[in-house]
């Protein structure tokens, strides 16, 4: 019997001592087992024990581990950050503000990129409805994608969302700012 066996609900130190094999931690976290390994050499998963066979042992820790790099990496910490992140867990507790440091500074990132996200995606969709009123109609709406979203910034006229635009912006449809439409 071994340590994987431990009944569910076991309190966290005997969690945290199960072991997984490479097989088990790539199925758990959804990883292949190279990119387990390339986590492994680039520094990027420290605590990998090797049992008497020298085979890699990888606690529950490990998979949350790998859980937070994936995070950390798919909102945009390079790799050389991730590097410097895990050297700052490694040193222990007198790097605890270094870390929070570094994930604020992150966090500031992630958040701008979101803002950016979404102004983004706002003009996405007002270009969807756009479209989906010129299919609908047949006739080129007479607000633009971007007139519209001033309007619901407050930078244009309400109307300019979905009635006519105020007076004097006809003239501006002609020099339109939709590149892709006729």
């Amino acid at each position: 019997m071994t340590n994987r066996s431990r009944r569910v609900g076991a309190d966290d130190a005997s969690e945290q001592s199960l072991t997984l094999l490479i097989g088990e931690i790539a199925q758990a976290t959804g990883r292949s087992i190279h990119a387990i390994r390339w986590y492994e050499s680039q520094g990027l998963l420290p605590g990998v024990q090797r049992d008497a066979a020298g085979r890699r042992r990888y606690s529950r820790h490990h998979v949350g581990w790998l859980d937070l790099m994936d995070r950390l990496r798919c909102t945009g910490m390079s790799i050389a950050q991730l590097r410097a992140y895990t050297a700052l867990v490694k040193q222990g507790p007198p790097s605890l503000r270094e870390r929070r440091a570094l994930l604020a500074a992150h966090r500031a990132r992630v958040q701008d990129n979101i803002r950016r996200w979404t102004d983004a995606l706002e003009l996405i969709d007002a270009k969807v409805e756009f479209y989906d009123e010129w299919v609908a109609s047949g006739a080129r709406p007479a607000v633009s994608p971007h007139q519209r979203i001033r309007a619901t910034r407050g930078g244009a006229p309400a109307e300019w969302r979905h009635g006519p635009p105020a007076a004097g912006a006809a003239n501006k449809q002609e020099n339109t700012d939709e590149p892709d439409d006729p």
